[in-house]
């Protein structure tokens, strides 16, 4: 597996191209501007995008998503949850894919399973593929989402960062903005994930 790391937009979005490097079919997560940034990286290393994951519906993780789609075919996947029109919400293109806790789909040999953790959006996801979470604006190093914009809802984020605390085992952590991180570092240093683990 090979996770490229693309800072795009003005708020510095992580967007990630995760690829199986036996087959070049990847994953894009979250191409939340700059499609021809991208679009650059996918086609200078020959690789064929299936899916288009969102980990939620703000802006800044989905400006891109209209044209990565148009250009490659791959089909964009998201909560219905955050599904809509406004500045905190996005409808996906025709043909896309809702998807929720426990589902999984296939990237070549590589098996993204979906958790629900919203808190920061209604609709928030994080994705786990083998020992990556890919985790959107839940966690983030130090640190979580914030709750006080549309649909945030602090109770709910400080369940999923329980959630994602009692993972069994450890995880590299690619959050949707800032420095990555392992799970086990957050669980023994982030203030927000070890209130969430007490109060639980």
């Amino acid at each position: 597996m090979l996770i490229k790391t693309l800072t795009v937009g003005q708020i510095e979005t992580n967007c990630y191209v995760v690829t199986d490097e036996d087959t070049l079919q990847c994953a894009v997560i979250d191409p939340g501007d700059e499609s021809n940034t991208v679009m650059d990286y996918l086609e200078e290393h020959h690789l064929t995008a299936k899916y288009i994951f969102l980990t939620h519906g703000h802006f800044d993780h989905t400006m891109a998503v209209d044209a990565v789609h148009e250009q490659t075919g791959a089909t964009v996947c998201m909560n219905k949850a955050d599904a809509g029109t406004g500045e905190y919400r996005f409808t996906p293109p025709a043909g896309s894919v809702w998807y929720g806790e426990g589902d999984s789909f296939q990237v070549g040999g590589l098996t993204f399973r979906v958790m629900e953790t919203p808190g920061h959006t209604p609709g928030g996801v994080c994705l786990l593929c083998e020992n990556a979470l890919f985790c959107g604006d839940t966690l983030f190093r130090d640190s979580c989402g914030r709750t006080d914009l549309p649909g945030g809802d602090m109770g709910q984020m400080l369940s999923s960062l329980r959630r994602l605390h009692d993972l069994p085992g450890d995880y590299e952590v690619y959050p949707g903005h800032m420095d990555s991180s392992t799970l086990e570092r957050e669980r023994h240093f982030n203030y927000y994930m070890k209130y969430a683990a007490e109060v639980g």
